[in-house]
């Protein structure tokens, strides 16, 4: 297993760093009409989480010297070969390559990129697998970062999300920053099912988002073939396709783009609410979220009382995330500390704010989770909610480095 500071490099080699953030959507996606090429059913739209709380990074090693293809993530071997999703991605790249050029001569010629071996090494700095979403930042990050070394230029990034797509749906929204939207497309091969940003994450600074970590196992039923039974089973499925979801899209573009923070909320709150109502609707039941999950949004409905401040949403998962202003957030995030912070428990280390974005950024938790290695869960509660993450909308996939 190689470590991300291997210093030995083979003469040809080309190496590529990137890092890249979680997207949690306001309008959710669930169901595919085309499995292999991961075409959805509907559109869905997305905020890109600022990659400086939760990130995925990814370097890779290109030389002909190397033989097919190892990957490492959070420092255990995976199959490349073996994962078709993966696969699709290196193909589609390689067809995209571009020729490397040094002091104006073709050193790789674009066809010659199938001909390099791979080594890739990556790391989530938060649970893999636990209902925050790894795959959306692994695939794009991993997207990203293989278009640098085989040299596509950044003008393709649109294409590039394409691609992404084909690795894990939602990667797709990732490459970009700010609130991003996935059409859905109507074509066969999926040219015109990709990603592209509404509004950059300058647009709206004043946008907060708090992360409830309910649990960090593994799911049940992950999503891929949780969405599968939906789509063969779930009645609800077809009228939210057909009837809401095309509406809610259009309100909610306008939402965004209007800084209309209740309209974002009431939109947020309810398709997060029918995508669950789906899941149950689903035989056998999808249950994703769990008691605490449910006692997070009678907070947050009593903390809304009289003004709507705070939008729940939950992914496929028991952990919440909580979009907010930064004015109403403090407030928020005090609620939710007397409420779920256990007794005796330092809030300091309770809540997670590498920004500091708020009060609560001074805990100890802030010093021991920077590793890489992921968040240090040794002294957090056993049940209902782990730690409170504090982020904000930011950035989207960003080639941190790159050389040949």
């Amino acid at each position: 297993c190689m470590s991300m500071g291997d210093t030995k490099l083979p003469e040809d080699a080309v190496t590529a760093t990137c890092i890249a953030p979680i997207n949690m959507a306001v309008i959710k996606y669930w169901g595919k009409r085309d499995t292999k090429l991961v075409l959805p059913i509907n559109s869905s739209l997305s905020g890109t989480l600022d990659a400086g709380a939760m990130r995925s990074r990814t370097k890779i090693i290109a030389s002909r010297s190397f033989k097919g293809y190892n990957m490492s993530l959070n420092g255990k071997v995976v199959s490349v070969e073996g994962n078709k999703r993966l696969m699709a991605v290196i193909k589609a790249l390689q067809a995209m390559a571009s020729p490397l050029e040094k002091a104006g001569k073709v050193i790789v010629k674009p066809e010659e990129w199938s001909q390099f071996g791979l080594r890739i090494i990556s790391d989530n700095n938060f649970p893999t697998a636990a209902g925050l979403a790894s795959s959306a930042s692994g695939l794009a990050c991993f997207t990203r970062c293989l278009a640098a070394v085989y040299q596509i230029p950044d003008t393709k990034l649109t294409e590039l999300t394409a691609v992404a797509r084909q690795g894990s749906g939602s990667a797709c929204r990732s490459l970009h920053g700010g609130f991003v939207q996935w059409k859905m497309g109507s074509k066969t091969d999926g040219s015109d099912s990709y990603a592209e940003q509404i509004v950059d994450e300058n647009h709206w600074p004043e946008m907060r988002v708090l992360v409830c970590v309910v649990s960090k196992g593994e799911k049940k039923t992950g999503s891929t073939l949780g969405m599968q039974q939906s789509v063969e089973t779930s009645p609800l499925l077809k009228y939210r396709i057909e009837h809401v979801v095309p509406k809610r899209m259009d309100a909610m573009r306008k939402a965004v783009r209007d800084k209309d923070f209740g309209a974002f909320a009431e939109l947020t709150m309810a398709d997060s609410n029918q995508f669950h109502a789906v899941c149950l609707d689903t035989m056998p039941p999808l249950f994703y979220m769990n008691d605490t999950s449910r006692d997070i949004i009678e907070v947050i409905n009593e903390f809304n009382a009289k003004e709507v401040k705070a939008a729940y949403t939950y992914d496929a998962g028991p952990n919440a995330a909580i979009y907010i202003q930064q004015q109403h957030m403090e407030d928020c995030l005090k609620t939710l500390v007397k409420n779920f912070c256990p007794e005796g428990f330092d809030p300091k280390d309770f809540v997670y704010d590498p920004m500091g974005l708020s009060s609560f950024s001074m805990g100890k938790s802030a010093k021991s989770v920077a590793g890489a290695s992921g968040f240090d869960y040794t002294k957090l509660p056993d049940s209902g909610v782990k730690m409170i993450i504090v982020t904000k909308v930011g950035s989207g996939a960003v080639v941190t480095e790159k050389s040949s």
